[in-house]
Formats: C-alpha cells, sequence, structure tokens
C-alpha cells in the first residue's frame, strides 16, 4: 500500500497525473510559442508536473535512482517557474526565466515518458533492452534538440508579448 492505494491503483494515479501533464504542458507550450499565458491550461500543466513529481517518490525503493534525479530537477524548475508566473507575474526578465523552467519541466515529463515507452512497450523494448542502443539515444537527442529549439522561439515570442498578465 502506498498512501493508503494500492502499488497499482498509486502507478495509475501516477501515470495519469504525467499524462494530464504532458498532455497540458503541450498546450501551454503552444501558447507561448503563440504569446498567449493559457491561464486555465499553465494552472493544469503546473499543478499536474507538481503532483507528478511528487508521486515519483512515492513508490518504494532502497537507494536514490536515476528517475529521482529527474523527480528532484522537475521540482526545481517548478519551483522557479511558478513564482515567477505567480508571484512576481512574469515581470521583466522573469518572463523569460518562466518559459525556460516551466518548459524543462515539461521537457523531463517526455524524458521520462520515452524511458518508460523503452522499458514497458514492446517493439521499443526490443530495439534497446538496456537503453544505451542507438535507437534510445537518437529518440532522446532528437526530442532534447526539439525541445531547446522549440523553447529559444517561445522565449522569443512569449518575451515580445508585453500585455499584464494577472
Amino acid at each position: 500500500m502506498i498512501f493508503g492505494m494500492t502499488t497499482s491503483t498509486f502507478t495509475f494515479v501516477h501515470v495519469a497525473l504525467s499524462l494530464v501533464g504532458i498532455g497540458s504542458g503541450l498546450v501551454v507550450l503552444f501558447g507561448l510559442i503563440c504569446g498567449k499565458p493559457l491561464q486555465f491550461w499553465t494552472a493544469l500543466f503546473l499543478g499536474s508536473t507538481v503532483a507528478t513529481s511528487i508521486t515519483g517518490f512515492g513508490f518504494p525503493f532502497d537507494h536514490f535512482l536515476p528517475a529521482h534525479w529527474v523527480g528532484v530537477l522537475s521540482l526545481l524548475a517548478l519551483a522557479v517557474a511558478i513564482p515567477a508566473r505567480y508571484a512576481v507575474r512574469l515581470a521583466g526578465h522573469w518572463r523569460s526565466v518562466y518559459v525556460v523552467n516551466a518548459i524543462m519541466a515539461l521537457y523531463l515529463n517526455v524524458f521520462v515518458l520515452i524511458v518508460q515507452g523503452f522499458q514497458k512497450v514492446p517493439v521499443l523494448k526490443a530495439m534497446a533492452p538496456t537503453q544505451s542502443e542507438t535507437p534510445f539515444l537518437v529518440a532522446q537527442i532528437v526530442v532534447m534538440v526539439l525541445f531547446v529549439l522549440l523553447t529559444i522561439v517561445a522565449v522569443k515570442k512569449f518575451g515580445q508579448d508585453l500585455m499584464r498578465i494577472s
């Protein structure tokens, strides 16, 4: 039992939160690229991504795993993005700080999605059983480069939008 739930129920909740975070995060990313804040989607993305990162620490473990480091990095990015968005209301350079950290948190969720895909989907697992093979590395590099490019575009587009966001 984890937090009063069976392991399978807890896993379902964690995965559902992850998928909500990724889906809403992609909507937010599109909004940033279009210069639109999308308040509802932003709140959904940030909240579900925090919940995803926190619940990732709820699974039983006997030592700190690479997945835990990803969770720590995600929470650090969110610890910067959330105050940048809500406390200082994206004033000045905080617009760019918010964009970079929000997209970093989204990227980390997608990174984990790819890892899980190569662990759980038979076709992908067959291509990269140890996740040190070329297909896994190529997938991660392509996604990382794509996110870097999208972050640059989002910083330029959202940073140029001067409307006040409350």
